[in-house]
């Protein structure tokens, strides 16, 4: 009897335990936590959503897939070792000596060269090359200008006007953290639709 006694004692402390953590790890902590965020950064808790007339139109912090009406008259990312599906976030898990890895980027250096009308040597690498995320919507400034040709040519947007959208939407390396500028192509897409580019 003693022993069953000892045993209820335990089972209710286990079950007390057990409800007070789930109370405090599974309600309080979460809600406290997306509480800091809605006061803190509201635009960031809630994904980063970049409005168009009054709707979500992206994330800021996600690339759109070139195949979603990325064509000519359009900024395009890098590529996606995921297919730009925010579902299935990863990098590709080729070394840099793989060879895969260095058919696929030559044959995107390629690629990029024919599409922006431009020698292979001058195809910057993240042209080329896919982020840790496969998501990633910064691109370099040599890429993002490298585009300007192709783009003024398709949409009639002067060469002028797209480098001054370029340049309003360039972090610098102190704000970017990473010690180079980069461009938010999706930001800069926006901007283009934002112009009448359709």
């Amino acid at each position: 009897m003693n022993s069953f006694s000892a045993y209820l004692r335990q089972f209710g402390t286990a079950l007390r335990f057990l409800l007070l953590a789930t109370a405090v790890l599974g309600v309080i902590y979460p809600l406290a936590v997306w509480g800091v965020g809605q006061l803190a950064a509201p635009s960031q808790a809630n994904g980063s959503l970049v409005q168009v007339a009054g709707q979500p139109a992206a994330s800021s912090l996600i690339a759109q897939s070139p195949e979603d009406g990325l064509g000519q008259k359009w900024f395009h990312p890098r590529p996606s070792a995921v297919s730009w599906n925010p579902l299935s976030s990863s990098a590709s898990n080729l070394g840099p000596n793989d060879p895969k890895l260095v058919e696929a980027i030559s044959q995107l250096r390629q690629q990029v060269a024919q599409t922006e009308s431009v020698d292979a040597t001058q195809v910057p690498i993240d042209a080329v090359t896919a982020s840790g995320s496969g998501l990633d919507p910064q691109i370099s400034l040599a890429y993002a200008q490298l585009q300007v040709p192709r783009i003024a040519q398709a949409t009639g947007v002067s060469q002028t006007e797209l480098q001054g959208l370029i340049k309003s939407r360039t972090t610098s390396g102190l704000e970017s953290l990473l010690g180079q500028e980069s461009v938010n192509v999706t930001l800069l897409n926006l901007d283009l639709a934002a112009k009448g580019v359709r």
